[in-house]
């Protein structure tokens, strides 16, 4: 999607006084907020669909004042669309919170002010826990990365992606988007994560190895302002790319669905825990704002000591 504030929002059908607070939205979100690219298109779907939906519910392209004269049942109809068209409560939250940052974007920008909105309840989102591999699946998910490919460059290179997700706890986007200019590593890597935050993550020297490995045998021209990781015709590798590589390695080694290339983080943080690092340091390595999102995986963690203990101890239920 062109992430333009003007092109977004003329992609929405909607009267020109709303356009432009949409114009006006989308700025706030790409130069103050700092939103991701991914953030952008996400809420520039939402607000297509909730504006699809008053043009149909209103007979028009709404008009600022239409938006300050919806109703709390006007809402709750839309959310019960998006509900009846298939969407998951998480994403109903997300509807939701679009919404509401949209409708507080044009309190702040005197454009209007509507409050109903505010009354309306996030959907219960039901609780689940990250699945990480375990420690000898991360191994052999590392081991075999290489078995992938015949092509011995495109081996070393899927080797070094795998090693890099599990070994830093990068998100598949973040090692993605480094340029060959971040190379030597040293000790630690500058990663700048969601909402544009930096961190600085230490570099294990099995990491360093394989993707100097990597460099050394792919036969690319990397100019330090291109991408690290590239595809056979030299462009920046895909995510895509990845996700297939996953699930080659999935059915290789017999693992579960749920051994993506996000688990691999779920899996350096899980580990870590495991091993007795401190939440905040774990927190700090994985960028995560709040030290609540971190905490989940002390969940992980106790629900694996109470499997082994279901399965060990003489007097358990499971024995």
């Amino acid at each position: 999607m062109n992430n333009d504030t003007g092109t977004i929002a003329a992609s929405i059908a909607t009267a020109s006084d709303t356009r432009h607070a949409l114009t006006s939205y989308f700025t706030y979100l790409t130069s103050e907020k700092r939103a991701s690219p991914r953030t952008i298109e996400n809420y520039a779907r939402d607000l297509t669909r909730f504006f699809e939906f008053l043009v149909d519910h209103l007979g028009d392209e709404p008009k600022v004042e239409d938006l300050m004269s919806l109703t709390i049942a006007d809402f709750r109809a839309f959310l019960a669309a998006r509900r009846n068209a298939g969407l998951a409560p998480r994403s109903l939250a997300r509807n939701l919170s679009c919404l509401k940052s949209f409708f507080r974007h044009m309190e702040r920008s005197a454009i209007g002010a509507n409050h109903a909105i505010n009354r309306l309840r996030t959907p219960k989102i039901p609780h689940s826990i990250p699945k990480p591999v375990s420690v000898p699946a991360a191994q052999a998910l590392v081991d075999d990365a290489g078995s992938t490919s015949e092509i011995p460059w495109v081996s070393a290179r899927n080797i070094a992606i795998i090693t890099l997700l599990y070994g830093c706890g990068l998100r598949v986007s973040e090692a993605l988007s480094l340029n060959r200019s971040t190379l030597p590593f040293g000790q630690s890597l500058r990663i700048i994560g969601k909402g544009n935050k930096e961190r600085i993550v230490p570099v294990l020297p099995v990491v360093t190895d394989a993707v100097a490995d990597y460099i050394q045998k792919c036969p690319m021209a990397l100019v330090a302002d291109g991408p690290l990781f590239v595809g056979i015709r030299g462009k920046r590798l895909s995510p895509r790319e990845v996700q297939k590589l996953m699930v080659s390695l999935r059915a290789q080694l017999g693992l579960p669905s749920t051994a993506t290339p996000h688990a691999l983080r779920h899996s350096f943080a899980t580990h870590l825990l495991g091993a007795g690092g401190d939440l905040r340091s774990i927190q700090e390595l994985l960028g995560h704002a709040s030290l609540s999102t971190t905490q989940v995986y002390t969940e992980v963690d106790a629900a694996r000591l109470r499997e082994v203990y279901d399965k060990a101890h003489p007097r358990s239920r499971k024995s």
